[in-house]
């Protein structure tokens, strides 16, 4: 192929993927004109034993017509945003604070002292960094902030006699595995759970539980195929593949005292805000205040003025604008459909259909949904805006718990967030590693089916168990 036909296919293909802001500008759209199709309705409402909203299955009834005009689609944008403050600044403030633990080098010192430290043991390398990127993913909601460390480990790894998608798979399916099964991610977890009137980080035990089997199969199939390889290179999925000349790092940085202290106070964060949450029934603005008292610490420990600091926490809001923001832009949908009363309506259309399957089904039914929904969608809180307003109320009709419906957004989102070329952090850390996303999707698709059966399974014995 010519260098124009190179250029026009990536054209093309860039062309064929829209930005999440215009495939969710373009539902705002969508749903303004629904509004004049589908009747309107309401269900009846009341408060329950635990202070929840929630409809009252059989009161559905349509009510006088209401469409949205013209002017009301742009509306909808600011309304949504004021609507989602408190979760957009959320997102702010503990990115914020996530970017000031970047910038002191202790997350890379760790990183570089496990290599260095694992010299003569090379394949206890991949359970070890997997399991820190795990729990980075797990407990930080960390995705794009270790993307970095791809170009770190890419070339200790073909170092240590192993190829780049060994490298980049510790990185990239690490954190997955731990987004996906996620305990205390606050941009997921916490967001989702906050929408379906939960007590925040509620469930812990057992989604504790499903990050240890997500990361162990996760870590299985990296080590399976890093030790067969290391026997054979012409196994190798990248076997004899131009660009992969990586040089290795002159130097690592490795722990100091200072980084150790840092990491003391980020365990004693952690610790803090599990106590918060379960004790004291912590909610977005204590974890909030919390996280920022971490981070201007942890910048006092790493010898940062409080310019440094302040450049430092703009640095990690930066990288989250796109995603908090979305909130904000996907609840515009549900200002539309509710201005318009069509909301109850589509929620007694989904608890029609989902309701008329077995009761075991209906949990199922709202995992595909959200699989479905997150290559459209890969934004984990966007996600969880636009959909958990649906799927709350829809687990009190069909009889699944709230909780269950939020497991099943969890996994839906997370799953595909390392093979869909909608998720902008996955296909940047392909690019680092210089690995084509047809080969990527080659050798992880076996594993995706797997997570996606996992995933399945999960949700199915959460609802049988009444996982709340």
């Amino acid at each position: 192929m010519n260098d124009s036909n190179v250029s026009g296919a990536k054209k093309w293909w860039k062309m064929s993927i829209p930005h999440v802001y215009v495939i969710l500008f373009s539902v705002i759209i969508f749903a303004a004109i629904a509004t004049y199709v589908l009747p309107s309705g309401e269900y009846d409402r009341m408060i329950d034993d635990n202070g929840r909203n929630i409809v009252i299955d059989g009161t559905y009834h349509e009510t006088e017509s209401s469409p949205a005009g013209f002017w009301a689609v742009f509306q909808s944008i600011h309304k949504g945003m004021v609507n989602s403050s408190s979760i957009i600044f959320y997102i702010f403030i503990v990115g914020g604070s996530f970017g000031i633990l970047q910038a002191t080098g202790a997350i890379e010192a760790a990183v570089g002292s496990i290599s260095q430290k694992m010299k003569g043991k090379e394949i206890l390398i991949i359970p070890i960094l997997m399991t820190f990127f795990g729990l980075s993913g797990a407990m930080l909601g960390l995705a794009e902030e270790t993307i970095p460390y791809i170009t770190i480990l890419v070339p200790l790894m073909l170092l240590i006699g192993y190829d780049s998608m060994v490298g980049t798979a510790v990185v990239l399916l690490g954190t997955s595995a731990g987004f996906t099964a996620a305990f205390m991610n606050p941009f997921t977890v916490g967001v989702a759970q906050g929408i379906a009137e939960l007590p925040m980080f509620s469930g812990l035990y057992f989604r504790i539980i499903l990050f240890v089997i997500f990361l162990s199969v996760s870590i299985w199939y990296v080590m399976r195929y890093a030790k067969k390889i290391k026997k054979d290179p012409t196994k190798s999925v990248l076997f004899n593949e131009k660009g992969h000349d990586f040089k290795t790092p002159d130097t690592l940085l490795t722990l100091t005292n200072r980084h150790k202290i840092i990491f003391l106070i980020l365990l004693a964060s952690l610790v803090t805000l599990a106590f918060g949450v379960v004790k004291l029934g912590w909610y977005l603005s204590e974890i909030s205040g919390l996280f920022l008292l971490m981070g201007i610490l942890m910048g006092i420990t790493a010898k940062m003025n409080f310019s440094k600091i302040s450049e430092e926490f703009i640095e990690g809001c930066r990288v989250l604008v796109m995603g908090a923001l979305v909130v904000g832009v996907a609840n515009a949908i549900l200002v539309v459909l509710q201005d318009g009363k069509i909301m109850d309506t589509i929620l007694y259309a989904f608890s029609s259909g989902i309701g008329s399957m077995p009761s075991g089904f209906a949990a199922f039914g709202m995992y595909i949904v959200q699989c479905l929904l997150n290559f459209i969608i890969p934004s984990g809180s966007g996600q969880a805006a636009l959909t958990m307003p649906i799927m709350a109320p829809l687990a009190d009709l069909v009889g699944v718990t709230r909780q269950t419906a939020v497991l099943a957004f969890q996994f839906g989102d997370g799953i595909s967030n390392i093979f869909t070329p909608t998720s902008g952090y996955f296909m940047a850390g392909l690019a680092l590693a210089r690995i084509s996303w047809i080969k990527w999707v080659k050798w992880i698709f076996p594993l995706i089916i797997i997570h996606y059966t996992l995933g399945a399974i999960f949700v199915t014995i959460a609802h049988l168990i009444g996982y709340s």
